[in-house]
């Protein structure tokens, strides 16, 4: 017997229902019957079953209580928990959690990514909304990881899928790089700056805008991964024209080295680099680019929003 709506996402709904059965209160995800999202429901009830060897308390993971049909649509049966750790620091008015509430509420959530791990499982979106608040009045709250809709076996991991939530996902996920349940604890980090501050460490709208955000307070992103990212060139140019100018420049046969008529001729002084200039104005958009300057290359990277892929809402 439905009670309530609780929330929606591109799956579904979820409702609050009462099962008349043994009169207890759970929370039903109910999947639209589209062809895709069956096919990720059946995924999710895979991983939930291989969670099952878990103890859900005791690995601050929710509680699955089976599935049914409803027509052709996949319903799951889950414990009803209070509230989302989102809304949680929301009613704080967006101003962090003290430290005697943050220290519990990470511990919890690195055990549950232990508990994951354990199974061989990657949780892939893990954010405020997709941890849950047992019951709010308890002190310390007690948490549990929710949605395992982008779950997947750690083995079965493919390079350059696309999963996550933006704002959220590891640097290897939007590089198309592959990647294992180290993004997990990417995301726990985001949530834990989050929880302190109130406010999400990178709000970008997507992931070009994400990458300008980490680059800026991090740093530029390795050689290594650059080079092996499958989506690399889809945000970056690689621009070594100025290595190749000097080399010129400084040829040891004098025959060999470039005339100054050359020189004026040279792809580094291509017009286009007038638009490869540095972006530091982090409110900036458009066809601005951030210089990526790699201290152990001749090469740079340039970060280019009109090279970037259309945004991508994972």
């Amino acid at each position: 017997m439905v009670e309530a709506f609780l929330g929606e996402g591109s799956f579904g709904v979820v409702t609050k229902c009462r099962d008349t059965k043994n009169n207890k209160t759970v929370a039903i995800k109910v999947n639209k019957s589209d062809p895709e999202i069956l096919l990720q429901a059946k995924l999710e009830i895979f991983i939930l079953e291989q969670l099952r060897r878990l103890d859900p308390d005791r690995c601050n993971i929710v509680e699955w209580n089976g599935y049914f049909l409803d027509g052709e649509r996949i319903c799951l049966n889950f414990e009803l928990l209070d509230q989302s750790l989102w809304d949680y620091i929301g009613d704080r008015n967006n101003q962090g959690l003290p430290m005697r509430e943050l220290g519990p509420i990470l511990h919890q959530l690195a055990n549950a990514l232990f508990h994951l791990g354990s199974v061989g499982i990657v949780h892939a979106d893990l954010k405020p909304g997709n941890i849950m608040v047992v019951n709010r009045s308890e002190s310390p709250v007690k948490v549990k990881l929710i949605d395992f809709g982008l779950a997947c076996p750690a083995s079965a991991v493919i390079p350059g899928d696309r999963v996550g939530t933006i704002g959220y996902c590891a640097p290897e996920v939007m590089l198309g790089i592959p990647y294992d349940k180290a993004i997990d604890m990417w995301s726990l980090g985001l949530v834990a700056v989050e929880l302190a501050t109130g406010v999400p460490l990178y709000p970008g709208e997507d992931d070009y805008d994400v990458l300008k955000f980490i680059i800026e307070t991090q740093g530029q992103l390795p050689d290594h991964l650059l080079e092996s990212g499958l989506y690399t060139d889809s945000y970056f140019i690689e621009d070594n024209h100025n290595e190749q100018l000097i080399k010129e420049m400084l040829a040891l046969d004098a025959n060999q080295r470039i005339t100054p008529s050359e020189v004026l001729k040279h792809p580094f002084f291509d017009p286009g680099l007038s638009r490869r200039t540095p972006c530091t104005d982090m409110n900036s958009t458009g066809g601005q680019n951030l210089v990526l300057s790699q201290q152990q290359s001749s090469a740079a990277y340039y970060l280019n929003r009109d090279h970037s892929m259309s945004k991508n809402k994972h």
